[in-house]
């Protein structure tokens, strides 16, 4: 684990949509029950992070939020290993929002993942 600082700053984050567009069109993906990853390499030292919680899937807006706060919290944390790549994070449909550590583990996995295949595209 990287023992540097572990902020959420917005530096590291997609903001406009042309950056969200980007992910969108040539992005590789990670696709499980819970999420879906698209991750594309950038051209900076860190990691960015967006997400697109939709309402079609999450009605309640206390759940797309407690949702979005997961996954910032977990992209925070492991941030230095995706230093290098653009990273959108959806749900997927019907996702159990009653097991949280079920969804920390499939964020991790998909943070290994995206980490691996930009080792692969570097190298």
């Amino acid at each position: 684990m990287h023992t540097g600082r572990a902020s959420f700053g917005r530096a590291l984050r997609l903001l406009k949509p042309v950056e969200f567009k980007r992910v969108f069109q040539n992005s590789r993906r990670s696709s499980d029950r819970c999420f879906t990853v698209l991750f594309l390499p950038n051209d900076r030292p860190d990691a960015r992070l967006g997400t697109a919680v939709a309402k079609k899937i999450l009605r309640r807006a206390v759940d797309r939020n407690r949702v979005k706060r997961l996954i910032r919290e977990s992209f925070r944390l492991r941030q230095h290993d995706l230093a290098g790549l653009d990273l959108v994070v959806m749900c997927a449909r019907g996702i159990d929002l009653s097991n949280l550590q079920q969804l920390r583990d499939s964020l991790d996995r998909h943070w290994t993942k995206a980490a691996q295949a930009k080792s692969v595209v570097r190298d």
